[in-house]
């Protein structure tokens, strides 16, 4: 597969307009932030370097009102799922963790995840190279997505992400490739 590099094909925001006041921009933001907030409380989710993670509801309490541990080393990332039901996290001990259940199948460090938009999969970059696709209902690996790779070694994958229509999954890695897999 090719590799393919250049400036994003990603459209750009918007640009506010220059007449916008601070009120109007307020307003706008917080219009936006509650279509994507739904209802019921807000939930916060953090992941902590003595690795756990901590969940928040800073509208009721500045205190966490739960603390997850699990993980055997640093947290990278901490994400929940588009329907809000699942936590998912990341780390340095080779796994993902949803809440509660545990995800292995990567031997190196996990940096990146990201849902597919009906919650029902994750992927995951990791520093051991393929790309994994995972069945949350099943809660195992679905596909392994190899390519990043360079003459010598395996290649680290920071980034990974699901396209709008959740057909094709995108990731980049150390190898300055972007690499695009369809469904």
């Amino acid at each position: 597969m090719p590799c393919v590099q250049g400036p994003s094909s990603q459209p750009r925001p918007p640009s506010v307009p220059k007449t916008s006041k601070g009120p109007e921009l307020k307003e706008r933001a917080l219009g936006r932030y509650s279509l994507v907030r739904g209802q019921g409380p807000e939930r916060l989710a953090s992941g902590s370097d003595d690795f756990t993670l901590f969940l928040w509801s800073p509208e009721e309490d500045k205190k966490p009102h739960a603390q997850l541990t699990g993980h055997q080393a640093l947290i990278n990332q901490v994400l929940f799922s588009p329907d809000s039901r699942i936590i998912a996290s990341t780390s340095f001990d080779k796994s993902m963790k949803l809440y509660l259940a545990s995800l292995r199948g990567h031997v190196a460090a996990v940096y990146q995840i990201a849902w597919s938009a009906d919650s029902r999969l994750l992927v995951s970059g990791s520093s051991d190279s393929p790309v994994k696709v995972w069945d949350v209902k099943a809660q195992k690996l679905a596909t392994d997505l190899p390519g990043h790779a360079d003459e010598v070694q395996l290649t680290l994958v920071y980034a990974v992400d699901w396209s709008p229509d959740g057909q094709r999954v995108a990731s980049g890695g150390k190898d300055k490739c972007l690499r695009i897999w369809r469904r």
